[in-house]
Order: C-alpha cells, then structure tokens, then sequence
C-alpha cells in the first residue's frame, strides 16, 4: 500500500472513529439528562455522529474503489456485518427523525436507549468488519 492510500485510509478511519464515539457518547448522555435544551443539542450531535458515519463508511468503499478498481473484497462474517452498520446507520436516521418531530417526554425518551444500542452494535460490528475482512 502507497504512503497516499494509508493516509487517505487512516484520515477517513479517524473520521469514522469520532462519529461513533459522536453517535454512542451523545445517545447515553441523552438518556441520562433530563433538560430539553441539551436533549437537543445531543440530538443534533446524535444526527452529526450517524452522518459522519454514513459518510466515511462510503468513503471507505470509494477509496478502495479509486486505488483497486473495485469495492472492498469483503465476505462471510465481513459482510454480515457492513450490513448490520448499514442497517444501524439507517435505523439511526430514522430514530433521530422520530425525536425531532415528536415532543418532548413520553415516547421520544425511548429514542435514548434505542440510539445508545444502534451505536453500540455499529461499533461493535465494526471489529467483525475490520478482522474478517
């Protein structure tokens, strides 16, 4: 691997790393915090840690497309699990959507625990991803 393709991995990889630290930090303070004002910034930071997410995770594959040729060469437990971040970024998505357009209390404080699990198996997934691929 050339010195410019590591780079580009490993900047896209930091990127990566601090969106699911964005998404699994801010839905557990989420949960744990009882004031409508930070509910909501953690929720605009919720939405910031599952875009970036979305983003590098199609930055990875457009960069092995760009130095391959091709997407990643990935299958088995690999792809098992790009498809369970995809789906958690997308559920992701969806579960912030639901709290900016529902009111406060009630059922949009089950979006917390919800948003903490989708970021947790997304990061959990992730070592499935990297060590299988």
């Amino acid at each position: 691997m050339s010195t410019a393709q590591n780079l580009a991995y490993a900047v896209i990889q930091v990127a990566h790393n601090l969106g699911a630290a964005t998404t699994v930090g801010s839905a557990i303070a989420g949960a744990m915090v009882n004031h409508g004002g930070a509910r909501r910034a953690l929720l605009r930071a919720l939405l910031a840690g599952w875009s970036v997410q979305a983003v590098s995770g199609i930055a990875f594959g457009a960069t092995s497309l760009y130095f391959y040729g091709h997407p990643p060469d990935i299958a088995g437990a690999a792809l098992l699990a790009l498809y369970v971040k995809m789906f958690c970024v997308t559920a992701g998505f969806a579960v912030v959507g639901y709290a900016f357009i529902t009111p406060p209390g009630g059922k949009a404080d089950r979006i917390w625990p919800l948003s903490a699990a989708l970021a947790i198996t997304a990061l959990t997934t992730a070592a499935f991803l990297r060590w299988f691929s």
